[in-house]
């Protein structure tokens, strides 16, 4: 029996192809894996065909686990991702850049991707650029003094009606989201590595891009609307 804790499931769905892999956390070794390809030449994702296939694999995974699945790291491969870049700047005074600061300016600036991206919700945060006093910094270094600086913010979005249709899928079979992903993010990271798309997909949801801010739920945690800066302030 496995432990729930000791993998991972993975589902990949597009109009292309359906993809279900389930990884040993530890070596990243693959428990299960199966696919699914679509013979037509649709841009639509098929949820009825996402039914059926998922009809077909969760009980022999959770034969072969020992265990339930009741939780999924969900990677979409659609034109429906909406990007939205933001940028923010404040004078700083000559002060040390602190973290407080940087999180009013990402609170800030996701109050804008609110109100003007209407019915979907946020997938990524990226932070693509900090610019101080007019010196390109691809990572931010805290505690350096100067008079003004900027963020160049990305919000990769999903419409939320696609995001219900996932959920109302997976409920038939007692899963939940734990993650969705946008799979071209993921793919600009396994393009310069040997590392497969399922590992770095893990590697993505534990923090490997220091500039990725992750969101949680106020009401799972008490650490605030958001759980950390990966890396940023380490």
């Amino acid at each position: 029996m496995e432990n729930d804790l000791n993998f991972e499931v993975f589902l990949f769905f597009s109009s292309e192809k359906i993809i279900l892999s389930v990884n040993r956390k530890t070596d990243f070794k693959i428990i299960f894996k199966n696919e699914f390809f679509f013979e037509n030449n649709s841009t639509q994702l098929n949820f009825n065909k996402l039914d059926s296939f998922l009809n077909d694999n969760i009980f022999k995974i959770e034969k072969i686990l020992g265990n339930f699945v009741e939780k999924m790291n969900i990677i979409i491969e659609t034109p429906d991702f909406f990007n939205l870049q933001i940028s923010m700047k404040k004078h700083n005074h000559n002060e040390n850049i602190n973290s407080n600061i940087i999180l009013y300016l990402i609170k800030s600036a996701m109050h804008q991707c609110e109100k003007t991206v209407h019915n979907k919700r946020i997938i990524h945060i990226l932070i693509d650029n900090y610019l101080i006093d007019n010196v390109h910094f691809t990572e931010l270094p805290l505690n350096q003094k100067c008079k003004n600086f900027s963020l160049d913010i990305n919000f990769i979005c999903l419409p939320n009606e696609l995001i219900k249709d996932i959920e109302k899928t997976l409920k038939k079979f007692q899963i939940s989201i734990n993650q969705i992903l946008s799979a071209s993010y993921i793919d600009k990271y396994v393009s310069d590595t040997d590392i497969n798309f399922f590992e770095m997909t893990s590697k993505i949801i534990d923090g490997h891009n220091k500039n990725e801010v992750k969101l949680v739920n106020k009401i799972s945690k008490n650490k605030g609307f958001f759980e950390k800066f990966f890396n940023l302030f380490s």
